[in-house]
Order: structure tokens, then sequence, then C-alpha cells
């Protein structure tokens, strides 16, 4: 996994999940995700600390702080503007071809810098796509994104589940995308859609 092969499905995924943050931004905050256990505070929290504030620690080689595992990014209302403008910071970290080179300290394990990023797109796709179903929005990746999404689930989605980080694989239709299986296998339901209120 080189920057030449992950760094342009890491922006693509980023320039998505931005935007599909900034069309949840006005949502409410306590409605369901396809994400069991979390609703879309939760979601958002998990969102921008990992695929925006751990991105660039990622590339920087430095631990999250304290001071942003524990805080509620949603307090802020301006909250999707300062996670796309984050979201840049990263991806400007990871254009240094020096940030692919070696492995990066997860704390509790060390993986190739590659490797890292193409997880934290596999977040951005999977987790963006499950912002963008909790609030009536719909998450588009091109067909070569979404068969690199693809591969990245298949290869560790049994870690994944090990963690809790997926639920058990949804069967997928016979005519779904390279993306929509990808859903599948990271234990999502394609079809979801967040149920009507009254």
């Amino acid at each position: 996994m080189d920057k030449d092969t992950v760094y342009p499905y890491l922006s693509e995924c980023a320039a998505e999940a931005a935007r599909v943050a900034r069309g949840a931004a006005a949502s409410g905050l306590a409605g369901p995700t396809p994400c069991a256990d979390w609703d879309v505070r939760t979601l958002v929290g998990h969102l921008v600390l990992y695929t925006s504030h751990g991105l660039e620690h990622r590339a920087l080689r430095k631990q999250l702080p304290d001071e942003l595992t524990g805080r509620d990014f949603t307090a802020d209302a301006d909250w999707a503007l300062r996670y796309a403008e984050q979201l840049e910071r990263a991806l400007a970290a990871w254009s240094d071809p020096a940030v692919w080179q070696g492995e990066v300290d997860l704390g509790f394990t060390s993986m190739p810098a590659g490797e890292i990023a193409s997880l934290i797109a596999k977040e951005l796709a999977v987790h963006g796509w499950d912002l963008a179903r909790a609030t009536g929005q719909e998450y588009r990746v091109s067909q070569a994104a979404g068969a690199f999404v693809l591969g990245v689930v298949e290869a560790h989605a049994e870690v994944y589940r090990q963690y809790d980080g997926f639920a058990a694989p949804v069967t997928a239709d016979v005519s779904a995308t390279a993306f929509e299986r990808a859903l599948a296998a990271a234990g999502r339901d394609p079809r979801w859609t967040a149920p009507v209120t009254a």
C-alpha cells in the first residue's frame, strides 16, 4: 500500500465524507444509525476523531491526546466546517511521500503507514455511508474507490469482528456494486434507511 495507490482514494473518500457531514449538520443528533447502539452524535464523534484528527496524528507519528478523545465535537455549531478543515490538514500531512515510509505506532501495535492510510480510507467510506444513511443522504464513491474499499474490508474484516468493529456480514444482492459488497462484508445492510418518525 503505497502513496500512489492509496492517496487518491483517501482523498476521494475524505471529500465525500466532508460533503455528507455538511448535509448532516442540520439533522438531529439523537437519531439511529446503521451502527448498532450508536446514535448520530456518537457516530459523528467517532468519524471526526479518527478520520480527521487521527489521520493527521498518524502522519505525524503522534498519539491522540485526551483533550481530543474526550471531546464532543458536535457541541460546536460549525462542527461540519471544522471537520472539513481538519480533513484538509490531515490530507496535507499525508501528501508528503516521506510519511508513507516505515511504520506507525498505534500504542498497542505498529502497522505500515500505507496500511494505516488504507484503513482510514475505509473508515471514511464506511462511517461516511453510515452518517449519510442516518441523515437521509447518499454516500457516493467511484467504482475504483468502491473496489479499493472492498479489498480493505475483506482483508481486515475478521480482525474488526473480533473487536466488535464490524457486525456479522450481510448477504449482498447479486447486482450489488463493489462498495455495496464492502458495506455488506462490514456488517451493514446496503438497503438500510433511517426509520421515518411521525
